[in-house]
């Protein structure tokens, strides 16, 4: 019998619906374990979860059984309804509609590690819009920014 085998690490970011600074301590490090969590039961190993205010990134081995949209499916929605309960003010909680995923060299998974670990120091210089767009140029997808935001 054949074997499927699978490696593929992806590094997949969105936002806060309209990049509205809503994730803030303590609830941002719920968040982050909220989120690996669900990629863990979906079989989509967590490696590095963490963000900023109005974003999150997530380092994850996508699963040979989990389709890039059911997972961002999954994870979106139920920290969506999660976060809501956390306090009051987050009752208008929403994420982006969409997301960005790139894969990620097996070689560079540290850096991207890095990276997410260090997103309150880089983002003392550069907005999540700025940041976003530099992954587009990095990856060369082209885009129409007139559907990038929402």
């Amino acid at each position: 019998m054949g074997q499927s085998l699978v490696k593929n690490y992806l590094h997949i970011t969105f936002s806060t619906k309209h990049r509205v600074h809503l994730i803030h301590p303590p609830t941002e490090a719920e968040l982050h374990s909220y989120l690996g969590g669900i990629c863990k039961n979906l079989d989509c190993q967590p490696l590095k979860i963490g963000g900023f205010t109005n974003h999150v990134h997530i380092l994850c081995m996508l699963s040979k059984n989990v389709t890039l949209a059911k997972l961002l499916e999954e994870v979106k929605s139920h920290s969506s309804k999660w976060i809501k309960t956390k306090d009051s003010s987050l009752k208008n909680f929403y994420w982006q509609n969409g997301y960005g995923a790139f894969s990620v060299n097996p070689a560079e998974v540290d850096v991207v590690k890095a990276y997410i670990e260090n997103q309150h120091v880089h983002h003392r210089k550069l907005t999540f819009e700025e940041e976003y767009l530099e992954f587009l140029a990095k990856y060369g997808i082209e885009y129409d920014e007139r559907y990038v935001w929402d």
